[in-house]
């Protein structure tokens, strides 16, 4: 097991994010903080905030617990703020946000007006995701991977159709007509963005009723929520977005039937996201070497030719749940408009 200190190496990386993240000498930093964030982190983003000559202040809020809903997990959406307004103008007054949460403002209902900034100030915000910081050492923003999610991006926001197919028996189509679609490649420099680190991904919100098909999650594919790596096939079948059966033996599917009826209501059973991986530094094997306290996942959401698809919250379809699940699945063959963008899980250039 790594040990949670801090490593010259390590405050390199966050200075880095920072570099890239167009931090200036003078800036204010906010970095927002839960008494359950991982304390490294906070420490290492203050750390090369100070080296960057950024003027820098520590958020930390109380983490929030139910008693009435099952976990949660991997859902993107912070719930420590607590619409507190003290908290959203102290952030939306930044120039930059380091967002050391557990879970992010990705999905946060905070964010958009922490986006909007004060009228003079508009931030940024990167989440950096709750990952040990070995792995955030290894998957540092660079010149290649923004190029190549900003070319996807394009080809994505282009296109009026996805289909999926994969040798397991993947048949998902999804009509992108209405679908929201972006990019990360885990770092930002324009006022009014949120970006995470480790990036490298193409995603798409699509509108509702718009996904249909069956989904294959194969030996091999991952159930991140679960931190889990698939042992037996389970076949999800989607109707207008919402999975309506769940077929498969053994305790990869009674784990995914049973919390998916947990939450008691059908948004939890549609389509969040789909999207693709184009990160090649991240690894598809990763989860198999650290703890599951040390890893969160986003590695897996991003290692390239990876077929990305979420349940749970879909603003763009105006729905919202606290139940989320991702699968990254490998394999599969993705074409836009009937392009191939992804070959077999290899990306096509």
């Amino acid at each position: 097991m790594l040990q949670e200190r801090i490593e010259p190496a390590w405050i390199d990386a966050f200075d880095t994010l920072l570099r890239r993240c167009d931090l200036q000498a003078g800036d204010t930093v906010a970095i927002l903080a839960e008494t359950q964030s991982r304390p490294v982190l906070v420490e290492l983003a203050r750390l090369a905030a100070a080296r960057l000559g950024a003027r820098c202040f520590e958020l930390v809020l109380p983490s929030v617990f139910s008693t009435d809903a099952p976990v949660q997990r991997s859902t993107g959406a912070c719930t420590a703020i607590q619409q507190l307004q003290p908290v959203i103008t102290a952030l939306a007054g930044c120039q930059l946000v380091v967002d050391c949460t557990v879970e992010g403002l990705m999905h946060a209902p905070e964010l958009p007006a922490i986006l909007k900034g004060n009228g003079q100030t508009q931030p940024r915000v990167v989440y950096v995701s709750n990952e040990h910081p070995e792995a955030l050492m290894r998957l540092q923003p660079d010149d290649a991977t923004e190029a190549r999610v900003k070319a996807h991006v394009k080809r994505l926001r282009s296109a009026s159709a996805m289909h999926v197919r994969s040798a397991a028996g993947t048949d998902l189509h999804i009509d992108l007509r209405g679908a929201v679609v972006g990019g990360n490649w885990g770092s930002t420099t324009r006022p009014g963005t949120l970006t995470h680190w480790p990036g490298g991904l193409v995603l798409g919100f699509p509108a509702g009723g718009t996904v249909n098909g069956t989904l294959v999650l194969a030996e091999g594919d991952v159930n991140l929520t679960f931190k889990r790596y698939i042992e037996r096939p389970i076949t999800l079948t989607i109707e207008r977005d919402v999975v309506t059966r769940i077929d498969g033996q053994g305790v990869d599917a009674d784990l995914l039937r049973h919390h998916y009826a947990a939450w008691s209501e059908p948004e939890a059973y549609a389509v969040s996201h789909v999207g693709y991986g184009l990160n090649e530094h991240a690894r598809w094997d990763s989860m198999a070497l650290y703890d599951k306290r040390d890893f969160n996942g986003t590695e897996l959401r991003a290692f390239a030719g990876n077929f990305l698809y979420s349940t749970g919250a879909n603003e763009v379809a105006g729905r919202h749940t606290r139940g989320h699940f991702d699968f990254p699945l490998r394999g599969c063959t993705v074409t836009l408009d009937g392009a191939v963008v992804v070959d077999a899980g290899k990306v096509v250039a």
